[in-house]
């Protein structure tokens, strides 16, 4: 008698749960094969045997290697075809997402030649894999804009079944449309050159307009950072009655509302301000009551931080008790740090899309990672489900 194990046998692997630890099963050799699934005995190399194989002892048949090997090969089939690759804009996250899925990071060169150019080549083979190159436009964007561009020409060269533009940070989103006279459209131009150069989809968290996502030509996901500051937020305790969420321009009240809606659905306040130039804000006025109250302002993004530091200086002359402020996107251009550390605010709430040099820290700053969100998305479009499912409906994908 030998113990062998029915292929039929084998739900208690789902492919899912493989990828939190390791997802790859490195084959044994044919005398010692164990699996975690429950066996039964029968004669030895009984019955068909392109159904049975040996878990272990005895010389395994050809034939049934050959079974073995294709179950594993079903049981690995998503996992082994899903590579993770970071370009050098932000690869601390990139390193977080790949460790969240179980999986190393793929094996790339980039380096930049005497007069600026970029060079990239893939140190493994992709061929029919599902490729997703982690690189947000950040500051520098031309480089990391172009970087990417070329990440993605030299997998599209090198047979990648899929490549994903994994783009935590959308450079040029705020050049989305037309407000005067003989502007481009910066956003459109951008999504072109990604689609042109070879990309199947584009994973993005929150774009600074919902509008952008149609200036592609392939699919998009759009993720939101909300969840993380979310859960961040209900830590601390804060009752829901003191609450009041904030948006600092009129152009953010659709954000606001959602994002109050989730905080046992808080009132909403608004900043009126008028712009005078790009980077250069005026308040006006508050729409809205926030004496004696806990203001969260939330924005996609803080470059300059001159339109939040303003709203934050006018709801405490209007008696807020203290003010937050959060956002997804810390651009940090100068003088961003001076104003958000100037005492206006209680905590500034980031979270990790763009890198942050360590003298861009102050103690007022707090830095989450969403990590985790592009790495559970990461899953589910390379294993082709939605987002729909609990507890992971807040994802916000389709």
């Amino acid at each position: 008698m030998a113990y062998l194990l029915h292929a039929q046998s084998s739900p208690s692997l789902p492919t899912a749960n493989l990828r939190r630890s390791s997802p790859l099963i490195h084959r044994p050799p044919p005398t010692s094969v164990r699996f975690p699934l429950r066996c039964k005995a029968v004669d030895s190399y009984g019955g068909n045997s392109d159904d049975l194989y040996l878990l272990t002892g005895d010389t395994v048949p050809e034939s049934a290697l050959l079974s073995r090997t294709r179950l594993e090969d079903a049981i690995n089939k998503n996992s082994t075809r899903l590579r993770i690759f970071s370009g050098t804009a932000n690869p601390s996250l990139a390193q977080e997402i790949s460790c969240y899925l179980g999986l190393e990071l793929g094996k790339i060169k980039i380096k930049r030649f005497a007069d600026g150019e970029i060079y990239v080549q893939l140190q493994e083979s992709v061929r029919g894999c599902d490729v997703f190159l982690v690189q947000p436009t950040c500051p520098p964007a031309n480089e990391n804009l172009m970087e990417l561009l070329v990440m993605i020409d030299a997998c599209r060269r090198a047979s990648a079944k899929t490549i994903t533009a994994v783009i935590p940070y959308f450079g040029y989103a705020r050049a989305d449309r037309k407000t005067q006279g003989r502007e481009s459209i910066a956003a459109k131009l951008v999504a072109n050159l990604i689609t042109e150069s070879g990309a199947d989809r584009v994973l993005a968290c929150d774009l600074h307009s919902g509008q952008s996502m149609g200036y592609f030509d392939i699919p998009v996901d759009h993720v939101y950072g909300q969840p993380v500051i979310l859960d961040y937020l209900a830590s601390k305790g804060i009752s829901s009655d003191d609450l009041v969420v904030v948006s600092p321009d009129v152009g953010g009240v659709a954000r606001a509302r959602a994002f109050a809606k989730k905080l046992s659905d808080a009132p909403l306040a608004i900043v009126d301000k008028r712009r005078h130039g790009h980077n250069v804000a005026e308040v006006m006025n508050l729409i809205g009551d926030v004496k004696g109250k806990v203001a969260i302002m939330v924005d996609d993004m803080i470059d300059t931080a001159g339109t939040i530091s303003k709203g934050a200086a006018l709801l405490h002359q209007e008696g807020a008790r203290e003010v937050y402020a959060c956002t997804t996107h810390a651009v940090f251009s100068p003088p961003a740090i001076s104003r958000l550390s100037s005492g206006l605010f209680q905590e500034v709430i980031i979270t990790n899309t763009i890198p942050l040099s360590e003298q861009n820290y102050f103690p007022q700053l707090t830095v989450l990672s969403v990590a985790n969100l592009l790495a559970e998305t990461i899953w589910r479009v390379h294993d082709d489900c939605s987002g729909d499912i609990e507890p992971f409906s807040t994802l916000g994908i389709d």
